[in-house]
């Protein structure tokens, strides 16, 4: 019993390391590329926004989601961006966080003709892979809150990708912990993924042309 505390203690203590390390990597690499302010983003031809679900398991809105699409069409208003591509999960026919995404985006003045829809977007690492690699785009503005966005501008980077990121609202702590608790695990997975798994998407598929 005593062995298995230790061995358990031990694990412990490694994991602790590897996620301080990572999260420390992928905020230090995301640190010249990500912005607060609308007036400081970089134009881009076109906005990656990262999805999530429209509502939360007990049919409250999802501030993650609100947040997110309301600052994708602050770009767009501001002339940031041309073009939107948002990338969610579409795994079966009554979930489209794609759909939901246009949907707002078009209730806050984003005409359909400026929005792509990418329904592979299983993960954020599938999103930005398929950004490149289906859908043509190396100069992105990723669109998301500020912890997602490190975590995929560190992806884009690994994939050559000359990608900014703009933050919308952060949700705070108190609302959702399991969301910045799962962060961690996370990043290390996504260092994983990048540098030892290289792991592809679920799916690429055809070429599709923005604009």
């Amino acid at each position: 019993m005593k062995r298995w505390f230790v061995a358990a203690g031990l694990a412990a203590a490694v994991a602790a390391v590897l996620f301080a390390w990572s999260d420390r990597r992928i905020r230090e690499s995301s640190r010249d590329r990500i912005f607060d302010r609308l007036e400081d983003v970089p134009e881009r031809p076109v906005g990656l926004v990262l999805g999530t679900a429209a509502k939360v398991a007990d049919g409250r809105d999802n501030l993650f989601f609100r947040y997110r699409v309301r600052a994708a069409a602050e770009l767009f208003r501001a002339g940031k961006i041309r073009y939107l591509l948002v990338s969610g999960d579409n795994g079966r026919a009554s979930y489209d966080e794609t759909a939901d995404m246009r949907d707002a985006l078009m209730a806050l003045g984003v005409p359909a003709e400026a929005i792509y829809r990418d329904h592979a977007g299983f993960r954020t690492l599938d999103s930005v892979i398929r950004c490149k690699r289906v859908f043509g785009q190396e100069a992105v503005t990723i669109v998301s809150q500020r912890f997602h966005n490190e975590r995929a501008l560190y992806i884009a980077r690994s994939e050559g990708m000359d990608a900014v990121a703009y933050c919308a609202r952060d949700v705070s702590v108190r609302a959702s912990p399991l969301t910045y608790v799962r962060e961690y695990f996370a990043r290390a997975m996504a260092l994983c993924d990048v540098h030892l798994l290289r792991r592809p998407p679920r799916y690429l598929g055809e070429r599709v042309r923005i604009g």
